[in-house]
Parts: C-alpha cells; structure tokens; sequence
C-alpha cells in the first residue's frame, strides 16, 4: 500500500524516534508498504517519521544510483544491488574529511542542495529479523544511510546548510508546508490539511 510522505514543517520530522522490539504489530507489512512508497516517489531511502511513525526505522535502496554515469565503477558495484532495512540503528562513527553532495528528500521536493557529510561511518542496527549487525559504509552509501539516519534523529538535510542558502529557500519550504507544490505521489502537508 502506497502511505502519504509527510511534508516539510509537520513536527513529526523533529522528533527523535524511539526504539521497537521484535513485538511490533505488523512490520514485515509497514516495511514493505515503505517500500511501495519509496518506489512510487522514485526515492532512494525512506524513514519511519517520513510516513508519520516515530519509531527507529528506515530502509534504503540505492540501486537507482546505478544509471548515474557521472559515478565510478566502484561506485555503481557498492550501490547497483544494495537493498538494506535500518532497525534502532546508533551511529557508532563517522570518519574522514567531509565532502559535499547534492542531496534531496522526498519530505522536501524540488529542492535540492550541496551538503557536507563523512566519506565512511560505522553503524550498529539490527535487519527485519532483529539480528544485530555492526558494519561500515563508504561513499555514496555512507551518504545515504546518514541521511535516513538523520530523519531518526529529527534532523532535516536543509538543518545542514548555510544560513544564506537557508534564507534563499525559506519560501519555497514555506509554501511546500502549505501544500502549495506540484508533486507526482501522495503526500500529507501539514498546514493545508490534505492530502495529494
């Protein structure tokens, strides 16, 4: 089932998640309807609080990314088949001198801009059947892991941006809270009180 993505300014996407435990009613079915939903908007990573649910969740798939000619080969191979779901996942580091990607969301659309991240994490979280996994990620998947990571911690990629880029855009993030934005899948806008 294809869920609503939750737009800029609704509170759910600055509120830290909370932890889940094997208990919890219907995952395998929310995680393949964040799937559904995730493809539908032709995105790469889509987190819990991004449908509306404060739990320690997200899941990414950066196959996408493998008919980016601008990326190199190692690039395409560590990207072509990843398919991964993040359960209470807890950066465990973040390494290397930071470099800079154009990064989008889907809870933000037409909007996109230059952030800095580390080039290699280390990150602790369990797959859909609770076993735990610490792993390392470099490049390009780093990127996008900490970017869903950070939708788990109620943190915006525009909260990484300067103060100026911050003032260029003010209008356009106001008017996507106001529903006043041309999207091709459903989304949930906070001050409009629809749905598209």
């Amino acid at each position: 089932m294809i869920l609503p993505i939750i737009a800029y300014g609704d509170a759910v996407l600055r509120k830290r998640s909370i932890a889940i435990d094997s208990e919890y009613i219907k995952l395998k079915e929310l995680i393949e309807n964040m799937h559904e939903t995730m493809y539908n908007a032709y995105g790469v990573g889509l987190a819990a609080p991004q449908i509306g649910l404060l739990i320690r969740l997200f899941i990414i798939d950066t196959s996408p990314f493998a008919e980016d000619d601008t990326l190199k080969e190692e690039e395409i191979n560590a990207v072509k088949d990843f398919r991964c779901t993040f359960i209470n996942a807890k950066m465990v580091e973040e390494i290397g001198e930071e470099w800079i990607f154009n990064e989008g969301c889907l809870s933000i659309p037409n909007i996109r801009e230059d952030v800095s991240r580390k080039p290699t994490i280390k990150i602790e979280y369990q797959d859909e059947d609770f076993n735990t996994h610490i792993k390392e990620f470099n490049g390009l998947l780093a990127r996008v892991i900490q970017h869903e990571y950070d939708h788990i911690e109620g943190i915006l990629f525009t909260d990484k941006i300067s103060s100026l880029k911050k003032r260029l855009i003010k209008g356009k993030l106001s008017n996507i809270s106001k529903g006043k934005i041309d999207v091709e899948y459903k989304m949930r806008f906070p001050d409009a009180k629809k749905k598209r």
